[in-house]
């Protein structure tokens, strides 16, 4: 059991018997009154999201997991096929499971998959990805000071935004959490 301010995003926890991924959170402190912490808590089994407050006071069963590294192999459309790096034993996620991490997916890419009770929940991405752009927009000739970005799509089909000097068939970097650029990869 955990005090409700030490909730954190993507924590698991357990509320009347369901499993809750902590979607997102606020600690309120309303003038005189007692502390509250205001969550968005998505179901792991129905995917619904709820809204809850915490008193500061509350205690909250954190859900503990059990994770596993596996290399993501590929996928068929609706399942996304990953294989275990220590067992090589092979499992398949449906994409409603994965949500975010899907236009992050990458053959050999290594992440996290977590589980609890034997059961697959969720994964939990490296940080950064290093991913292809395969069409932008030519750099305009003097337009390297400005700070305009411009859209690129990258191999696995996400569109961010990227700075005017990155070209296609580059390697860049790009923060898994926000969805952003963070650097070209020289190679």
């Amino acid at each position: 059991m955990i005090a409700a301010t030490q909730i954190k995003r993507g924590m698991t926890i357990k509320l009347n018997g369901e499993l809750y991924r902590v979607f997102s959170f606020l600690h309120i402190t309303p003038g005189n009154w007692r502390g509250m912490v205001q969550t968005k808590l998505k179901s792991v089994k129905s995917g619904s999201i709820v809204e809850h407050r915490f008193r500061s006071e509350d205690r909250v069963e954190q859900a503990f997991l059990e994770t596993h590294e596996m290399e993501y192999l590929y996928s068929d459309g609706s399942d996304y096929y990953f294989m275990n790096t220590e067992t090589f034993e092979q499992i398949h996620l449906p994409r409603e499971l994965l949500e975010d991490a899907v236009p992050y997916l990458i053959p050999n890419i290594k992440i996290q998959v977590e589980f609890y009770e034997g059961r697959p929940i969720g994964v939990e991405l490296p940080a950064s990805v290093e991913l292809k752009v395969v069409s932008t927009e030519p750099a305009l000739r003097g337009a390297t000071v400005s700070n305009v970005n411009k859209p690129a799509t990258l191999e696995t089909g996400l569109v961010i935004q990227v700075p005017p000097f990155v070209n296609e068939g580059e390697m860049i970097r790009v923060d898994t959490a926000e969805g952003k650029y963070l650097e070209r990869v020289k190679g």
